[in-house]
């Protein structure tokens, strides 16, 4: 646990409110909720923004030592934030983007989520769609298998491809080079691989009861996470006796949690939550 989750926690528990537990995914840090936080801060609940083990503090930092970065695996990362969750004294709200939003749902099967929402989640194992455009997003890393012990980062233009192809190209280079950081390569190999491997860690317990509400968000124009592998997530999570839905977010890439419009993505979260918690 790092002091900035350390804080967080000792935060929420402090507060008469129910937690918001945000899980960021490949290529971004905690930090990148930042304005999610005082979004929901201001709704009335208490925002807690968790790393994955070893994140650096800063996307300077993430960039200068991207080796801290690499052998992140699935299963370590949903452990690792369970932990974390264990320390808080009321069931939160979880809300994840891309692998934070597999994340979500992994822990949401555990049941350890009292509403999450999963915007444009990573695949689990059942979920068979292979878009030519998910599989064009994940070769930076893919295309070389020592990847999977690597911390790979981006160029600007395979940002540019695979998060921040709905915003213009001003924007997409502030986007780059405020947030993208080096990421894992294990946890895409995993994905990839795990309607091969029983026993792969990128599974989800989509039929437990005590999985709670569940809202998954799709962007129309996202290359990294379409539309056909969102909704092939939300027929697997059907099978689960709780509430289960699905909304598409008109004109936005996989980008829609950090760019301009943000806040109507938030604002649908929020909305789902309120519902709920």
């Amino acid at each position: 646990m790092t002091t900035h989750d350390e804080e967080l926690i000792e935060r929420a528990n402090a507060a008469d409110r129910t937690p918001v537990v945000f899980v960021h995914g490949l290529w971004l840090l905690p930090s990148s909720w930042d304005r999610w936080a005082d979004h929901f801060e201001r709704a009335g609940y208490a925002p807690v923004s968790l790393s994955w083990p070893d994140d650096p503090d800063t996307v300077e930092e993430a960039n200068r030592h991207p080796e801290v970065l690499a052998g992140k695996t699935v299963g370590q990362v949903a452990d690792h934030l369970a932990a974390l969750i264990g320390g808080l004294k009321r069931k939160p709200a979880i809300i994840g983007h891309s692998f934070g939003g597999l994340l979500t749902q992994i822990l949401a099967g555990r049941g350890l989520s009292a509403a999450s929402v999963a915007i444009d989640p990573a695949p689990f194992r059942g979920v068979l769609p292979l878009p030519v455009s998910s599989l064009r997003a994940a070769a930076p890393v893919l295309t070389n298998p020592a990847n999977r012990n690597r911390a790979v980062p981006l160029t600007f233009d395979q940002f540019r491809y695979s998060f921040a192809n709905a915003v213009s190209d001003e924007e997409a280079r502030e986007l780059y080079e405020t947030f993208a950081v080096p990421a894992p390569g294990a946890p895409l190999f995993q994905a990839a691989t795990a309607n091969l491997n029983p026993w792969t860690e990128a599974k989800v317990d989509t039929e437990n009861p005590e999985r709670g509400p569940l809202l998954i968000i799709s962007g129309e124009k996202d290359h990294t996470v379409p539309w056909a592998l969102s909704n092939a997530s939300y027929k697997r999570q059907r099978r689960n006796p709780g509430i289960t839905e699905i909304i598409e977010i008109k004109g936005r890439g996989h980008a829609l949690t950090i760019d301009h419009g943000w806040q109507e993505v938030a604002d649908t979260a929020l909305t789902f939550v309120r519902r709920f918690v």
